[in-house]
C-alpha cells in the first residue's frame, strides 16, 4: 500500500510543479540548493547513481532510492524515469515519511 501513496504524493507535486525529473535538471536543482528530496531508481546505471548520491551529500539533500525507473515515470505521469526532484519542503517531508 506504501508504495502508491508516494507515488500519489509525488503526483500530486508534479501537478503542483514541485517536481523537476532528469538527471542533469535535477543535478542543476541541488547545485542551486531548490531541490528538497531526490528520488532515484533502483535500476539507475552505476555511474548515474553515484553522481547523484554524491551532488546529493555533498549538498546535503536527501536522496531515496525508489523501486525502479517505471513506477518512477508513472507517479508523474511520464515514461520511465531516473531521478526526480521535489522543490517543495512540505512534499519532500512527506515523501521521506513514506519512504522510510
Amino acid at each position: 500500500m506504501k508504495q502508491n501513496q508516494w507515488m500519489s504524493l509525488l503526483g500530486l507535486a508534479n501537478r503542483a510543479r514541485k517536481v523537476i525529473s532528469g538527471e542533469e535538471l535535477s543535478i542543476k536543482e541541488v547545485r542551486s540548493n531548490k531541490a528538497k528530496l531526490v528520488l532515484l531508481s533502483a535500476d539507475a546505471s552505476q555511474n548515474t547513481q553515484k553522481k547523484v548520491t554524491d551532488k546529493c551529500k555533498s549538498y546535503n539533500i536527501p536522496c531515496k532510492i525508489v523501486e525502479n525507473r517505471f513506477l518512477l515515470g508513472q507517479a508523474i505521469g511520464k515514461e520511465a524515469r531516473v531521478v526526480v526532484a521535489v522543490l517543495d519542503e512540505g512534499f519532500a517531508k512527506k515523501l521521506k515519511t513514506l519512504l522510510d
